[in-house]
């Protein structure tokens, strides 16, 4: 036996197809498309962004996921082993993918956090309270129930730990025991979840005006500035939708069966993807439309769309609590696979650099997450008022959204 194949055979691979593309699905299938998604779509004239989207997502984008999935079953290494097996040139190239995981990782745990906070709260009867509470800070600040939340370090940081330990438990079980087991568990009752709230939005009286906003094109006032920023705009979800040059699709390659078709999986993780994102536009845009009385300001509140207006939303909709405790669900378990395919990256490398067993690798990396991640948590709370550089981060919805 080859010692490549005795290397691949020691990180452990997908058992089937279906464990495959259900595992890259997971991982594109995240915030990104729970949230963002919709609200571009809105922002930048409906059916034309959706179209852009389309044709970059069939085009650059499958270009681009069929060949770092090649790259990574060819080589049976990590991001950063990949890049230099192929090329020593293009090791940097390695490097950089690798940082960005490492760096995504953290902070996307402690929004996890928060969505499993919001989904304990709704699943036990608690939703009408992220509505309607209130809340009056020491400098006399108003604050919704989300600014209040986070503006304490206690339960932002037990969720934060909680939702570092759930995605830890399953990359230590390994690629088929753990990753693709929980995805083909997981990715089903995603989109059952997705696809009944979406029907059940759509049935709302004045659902119908909310659906035209959402994917018909928009010409009035669209001119050439707006054309190029709404070309940017799919570019930028394009990758953040579909885990591009995060080297997690090189490193999910890595564990592809040698005798299953790339370009077959990759159209069918698109395919997935996009429905997704797509089909989160039908639950929120018309919802929040139609509880807005139509105001189109309220869809491009970034993270406190989800956070603020939609609880509102759900406290104003008929069956609210549960539409809002079975969303809550929905985007939790997207959150989850997209954030173990973030630390199976950066585990798999650290496994491959150092020669450390999974479980080691991914203790070393929990440990880094937590140190990273609270330093977040604590910077929307007890050290809100920190300068760096000379700015003050402070715990409004707003200046949160300008740095996703």
């Amino acid at each position: 036996m080859s010692q490549k194949t005795t290397e691949t055979s020691s990180r452990g691979g997908f058992a089937s197809k279906l464990g495959f593309v259900l595992s890259a699905a997971g991982s594109a299938v995240g915030l990104g498309n729970i949230w963002r998604f919709p609200y571009l779509a809105a922002k930048y004239g409906g059916g034309i962004f959706l179209l852009i989207y389309l044709i970059f997502a069939i085009t650059f984008g499958f270009t681009m996921m069929v060949t770092e999935i090649a790259i990574g079953r060819k080589t049976g290494k990590s991001v950063i082993g990949a890049y230099k097996a192929v090329n020593k040139r293009f090791s940097f190239l390695g490097y950089l993918a690798a940082l960005i995981p490492g760096l995504i990782l953290p902070y996307y745990c402690v929004i996890g956090g928060w969505v499993l906070k919001y989904t304990t709260s709704f699943v036990t009867g608690s939703g009408r309270d992220m509505a309607n509470a209130a809340f009056t800070s020491i400098d006399g600040t108003e604050l919704t129930f989300f600014e209040n939340f986070i503006s304490h370090l206690g339960q932002p940081a037990l969720f934060f730990v909680i939702y570092v330990a759930l995605t830890a438990i399953v990359v230590i079980m390994g690629v088929e025991k753990g990753i693709e087991k929980v995805s083909k568990i997981l990715m089903p009752v995603l989109l059952i979840l997705i696809i009944g709230i979406s029907a059940y939005t759509l049935s709302l009286d004045g659902a119908g005006e909310g659906l035209r906003y959402y994917i018909l094109p928009n010409f009035r006032d669209f001119t050439a500035e707006k054309l190029l920023k709404t070309i940017a705009g799919a570019v930028g979800q394009l990758f953040y939708s579909m885990s591009i040059a995060m080297g997690i699709m090189v490193t999910y390659g890595s564990y592809m069966r040698k005798e299953d078709a790339i370009e077959g999986s990759v159209r069918q993780i698109e395919v997935f993807d996009t429905a997704v994102a797509f089909l989160a536009g039908l639950i929120i845009v018309p919802a929040v439309f139609v509880f807005s009385g139509g105001d189109a300001a309220a869809l491009n509140a970034g993270p406190g769309l989800m956070f603020i207006t939609l609880p509102k939303v759900f406290d104003a909709m008929p069956a609210g609590q549960f539409i809002g405790a079975a969303f809550f669900i929905l985007v939790a378990l997207a959150a989850l696979t997209s954030s173990i395919s973030l630390m199976e990256t950066v585990t798999a490398v650290v496994m491959e650099k150092f020669r450390l067993n999974r479980t080691k690798s991914c203790i070393a990396v929990v440990i880094a997450t937590l140190i990273i991640g609270m330093l977040s948590v604590m910077g929307y709370s007890v050290w809100d008022t920190v300068k760096i550089f000379g700015m003050a981060k402070r715990h409004s919805v707003q200046s949160f959204c300008t740095t996703l």
